[in-house]
């Protein structure tokens, strides 16, 4: 099974709003996600800083900032076949 690494932080509503995207895929993609808050680590903040959210799978960022359904669906699909 694939895994979705999610990097996010507290008070996001961009974080919030990309949650519920990843949960409506990953029913039906059936992926795992790992969700990493990036307050909890310097190299983390500084690497990420103002994009957040990311998505990430296999090392590659798939979708930052405001995460679009459609677009993240299809990133998803031409990774994970």
């Amino acid at each position: 099974m694939k895994q979705v690494i999610f990097y996010t932080r507290t008070q996001c509503g961009l974080c919030e709003d990309a949650k519920i995207t990843l949960k409506l895929l990953q029913d039906e993609m059936g992926f795992s996600i790992e969700e990493q808050d990036i307050d909890k680590s310097d190299d983390l903040t500084e690497r990420f800083g103002l994009m957040i959210p990311v998505v990430e799978l296999d090392g590659e960022i798939l979708q930052y900032g405001q995460i679009d359904y459609f677009t993240l669906s299809k990133r998803l699909h031409e990774k994970t076949r």
